[in-house]
């Protein structure tokens, strides 16, 4: 749950730092007064997302002392170095240049405001880093040595190696960016939807930042989708029973594997009923060929129970996910991820000069502005991907949830803790979505206006917050 509000704002920020970083740049290049517009009005958003988005993670950090103090007594010594290099480095540089690209609009040139934006969205890509270093290691561990019962770091290159943090990276950075995309895209449309009270300059600025967007969700949703692809082939042999489980195989196929596009697990006796299958595509998308056998989820498990025995701790252990949500959730990701490139196509495609049909029709602004709630199910329906996908491990092959928990939590303890979590952050969501839509209801040809500005820049003032 922590994960999942904490995630909903990191690649929200991450992408909306880096249009506006874009934008900022076009007004550099172009000396077009409107892009810097659109640059003070986005960034206002992006500010809020960057301050929720801190404070669930905050909250997401003590977590691992509270609840998982065993896991954390464990990989301490290793998950501690990035997540310090996230906070020293890549935080500070983000929060740092954060503040100098707010407080000084017209006090220094153009080109060096732009580079403090730069900068803020370089710093939170390098954040992400960092974070996926130690989440990498949780997939796939490497460059460590066992002493004393807990996993002690002994070569940190080799965590910047690890071929699991790159795929990792790159799905999420990308994924991120047509986040970025998306939100300014959807969120104009929302605008564009109040017609009758827009002036022709506020138009055409909201008009720049559809295309803007809509080129944003093309490219990175392309590169998404693409490097997805690689990070499941990846998996095929690095983490095959989440493999098997995102793609519902339960028994070894033939020769050519059909792909499930839906079908329902039984927990209790491992068979999967009511499938509809489409021949040859499995291996075509696993092995690029129309041959290629897929190894399934029975003879994976009896391999790890061989290798790991059925208990660990003298406590009997499954090696099976749990597949339904893996192999839906799997569904999702695509699905959101096929979406978003045909919105933004067949976006690009209306909004051209010579015809700008999108901007005509209520219904084709409607669908874009709807769009912008879809990266956040694609986003966490990837996590679930990811974290329930390695189950039942918290380290893969090294330590188990059940070895990973603070004994002497209770049950009671952590139902009250998630309740009072779950409330904050629906608390925290509510206040976002308010300050958002106050945002938007703001003229943004009126951005470079004394008072709004004086009004925005002083911290001390009710108005900035």
């Amino acid at each position: 749950m922590t994960t999942v509000f904490h995630f909903f704002f990191v690649p929200f920020s991450i992408g909306t730092a880096f249009a506006i970083a874009i934008m900022e740049s076009m007004y550099v290049h172009t000396k077009n007064e409107t892009y810097k517009k659109m640059a003070r009005f986005w960034g206002n958003i992006f500010l809020l997302s960057f301050a929720v988005g801190v404070m669930t993670g905050l909250i997401q950090e003590f977590q691992f002392g509270m609840n998982w103090s065993d896991y954390s007594r464990f990989m301490g010594d290793i998950f501690g170095a990035p997540l310090a290099f996230e906070a020293l480095v890549a935080f500070f540089m983000e929060s740092t240049f954060i503040g100098l690209w707010t407080f000084t609009w017209d006090r220094v040139k153009p080109g060096l405001h732009s580079l403090f934006i730069w900068l803020t969205a370089i710093g939170s890509m390098i954040s992400a880093l960092w974070i996926l270093t130690a989440n990498s290691f949780m997939q796939h561990p490497v460059g460590y040595s066992i002493k004393n019962g807990r996993a002690v770091m002994t070569d940190f290159g080799a965590l910047l190696k690890n071929p699991q943090l790159w795929f990792e990276y790159g799905h999420v950075v990308f994924a991120a960016l047509m986040m970025g995309g998306t939100i300014v895209a959807g969120l104009t449309a929302f605008q564009l939807l109040k017609k009758q009270s827009l002036s022709s300059k506020a138009k055409d600025l909201y008009k720049k930042s559809m295309r803007l967007g809509l080129i944003l969700m093309l490219i990175f949703g392309a590169l998404t989708v693409a490097w997805g692809d690689m990070q499941m082939k990846y998996l095929v042999k690095e983490q095959p029973m989440k493999f098997a489980a995102a793609e519902g195989v339960v028994t070894t196929t033939g020769k050519h594997a059909p792909w499930t596009i839906v079908g329902v697990y039984d927990t209790k006796t491992h068979e999967s009923k009511g499938n509809l299958d489409i021949p040859y595509v499995l291996s075509i998308l696993t092995y690029d060929k129309t041959s290629g056998s897929v190894k399934g989820m029975k003879e994976i498990n009896a391999q790890l129970e061989k290798k790991y025995g059925t208990k660990i701790d003298n406590q009997k252990i499954s090696y099976y996910p749990p597949v339904n949500t893996v192999f839906y959730s799997f569904r999702i990701m695509a699905a959101v991820g096929g979406w978003m490139m045909l919105v933004s196509i067949v976006g690009l495609f209306l909004s051209r000069k010579k015809a700008e049909t999108l901007y005509k029709h209520k219904w084709t602004l409607w669908v874009i502005a709807l769009t912008t709630f879809v990266p956040f199910i694609g986003n966490t329906a990837g996590w679930f991907v990811t974290e329930f996908g390695r189950f039942p491990w918290t380290v893969y092959g090294l330590f188990t949830i059940q070895q990973s928990v603070s004994p002497n939590v209770s049950v009671a303890s952590l139902l009250t803790s998630n309740v009072v979590y779950f409330l904050l952050f629906t608390s925290l969501a509510i206040v976002m979505i308010y300050l958002v839509v106050r945002q938007l209801r703001k003229d943004p040809m009126s951005m470079d206006q004394p008072q709004f500005a004086e009004k925005i820049l002083d911290p001390f003032d009710k108005g900035a917050f």
